[in-house]
C-alpha cells in the first residue's frame, strides 16, 4: 500500500516538473513568434527587439548555477515554487508592459524565475 502511494507522489512530481519546463520552453517560443507584433505595438527598434530575448537569456544563463546552490539551501520544492511564482508574476508584468523598459525588465525577471525553478 505504501509503495502505491509513493509511486503516485513521484509520478505527480514528475508531471509537475515536466509541465514547468514545458512552460519555460513555450514562453520562449511565444515571445519569438510575437516579436514583430511587439516591435510594432511598443515601438521597438530592431536592436531593441533583440533585448527582449537577450534579457531573459542573460539572467537565466547567469543565475542557473547560483540558483542550484540556492535550491540546495532552501530546498528544491521551495525553490521550484518561488521560481515559478517569480516567473508567472514577471509574465503578467510583461503582458501588461506599455513601454520598452518594462518589457525588457519583465523578461529579465522571468529569466531569474526560470533559473531558480529549473534546477529543482
Amino acid at each position: 500500500m505504501a509503495v502505491a502511494v509513493r509511486r503516485g507522489t513521484v509520478a505527480m512530481a514528475v508531471v509537475i516538473l515536466v509541465l514547468t519546463q514545458l512552460m519555460f520552453v513555450v514562453d520562449t517560443s511565444i515571445v519569438n513568434v510575437a516579436l514583430p507584433d511587439i516591435g510594432r505595438e511598443l515601438g521597438f527598434s530592431s536592436a531593441g527587439l533583440s533585448w527582449v530575448i537577450t534579457a531573459y537569456a542573460l539572467t537565466f544563463g547567469g543565475l542557473i548555477l547560483l540558483s542550484g546552490k540556492v535550491g540546495s539551501v532552501i530546498g528544491p520544492r521551495r525553490a521550484l515554487l518561488l521560481g515559478v511564482t517569480v516567473f508567472v508574476i514577471a509574465s503578467i508584468i510583461g503582458g501588461l508592459a506599455g513601454s520598452v523598459g518594462f518589457l525588457v525588465g519583465a523578461r529579465a525577471l522571468q529569466g531569474v524565475g526560470a533559473a531558480l525553478a529549473a534546477p529543482a
